[in-house]
């Protein structure tokens, strides 16, 4: 079972900032708020709507799942501590609008940043609004890189995909350790969106869920395209994140 693995199997066991980080102090980091790799794009104002449609249509799933995620204007600044020096990452804020059947489930405000030159995208935390009935009830999973011991992951590394690799996304003792491995690719991939070449498949598992196994595809130029049975319908540029009425 993936959630019975010692920890020290995965990558990461020290921590990733130090690889995008220049080897002098003085120097600025190589951390950007925008950018993109073959699979994970930065992009401020786009956003890409997925939907379980073709699932609920064929009878294998019992409600409308639908998922908004948009690259934001907006940036946070997240502070480190590396050999005793504070350091401050900017990350872009990517937020994800979920909803089921028409009704608000999650709001979350996620924090990336790409690393220059070799575009990898790390992930520095996120905070999570959970609704019933219009109301938030909880912010289950939020975690933020440089508090309580957490460290920043790797969501998504440029375009070096190599079959088995495996990595830490998040890295929250206790609330967040989602892992990631590589497990196919050269897939060819139709969805609403379109037909779609050389795509790459990466499975996700956390020690605190053990047994849990989600399933994403991710494809140049567009990035994730699948998850679960959420697909991709459109991607829209120059577009603002939904809102709570």
């Amino acid at each position: 079972m993936p959630g019975a693995e010692p920890l020290g199997r995965w990558l990461q066991s020290q921590s990733p900032l130090r690889s995008a980080l220049p080897p002098h102090r003085g120097s600025p980091t190589s951390f950007r708020s925008s950018g993109a790799n073959p699979y994970f794009r930065l992009t401020p104002g786009r956003q890409a709507y997925f939907s379980n449609q073709r699932c609920v249509a064929a009878g294998d799933c019992d409600e409308l799942e639908e998922l908004w995620i948009t690259v934001t204007n907006r940036t946070r600044d997240i502070q480190l501590r590396d050999d005793g020096v504070t350091r401050t990452i900017p990350t872009r804020v990517v937020q994800e609008f979920e909803t089921a059947d028409g009704e608000l489930v999650e709001i979350s405000r996620n924090f990336f940043a790409i690393c220059q030159p070799n575009r990898d995208v790390y992930y520095f935390g996120e905070e999570v609004d959970i609704y019933e009935d219009g109301r938030i009830v909880s912010h289950d999973g939020a975690w933020l890189a440089g508090r309580h011991g957490a460290e920043p992951g790797i969501i998504m590394p440029d375009a070096a995909f190599l079959l088995g690799s495996r990595y830490f996304q998040e890295r929250a003792a206790g609330v967040a350790l989602d892992r990631a491995e590589h497990v196919a690719n050269d897939l060819e991939i139709d969805v609403p969106a379109g037909f779609m070449e050389d795509c790459v498949q990466v499975n996700e598992t956390t020690p605190l869920e053990p047994g849990s196994i989600s399933t994403k595809v991710y494809c140049p130029g567009k990035g994730l395209v699948r998850d679960g049975e959420l697909e991709l319908i459109a991607i829209f540029n120059n577009a603002s994140p939904p809102t709570v009425d």
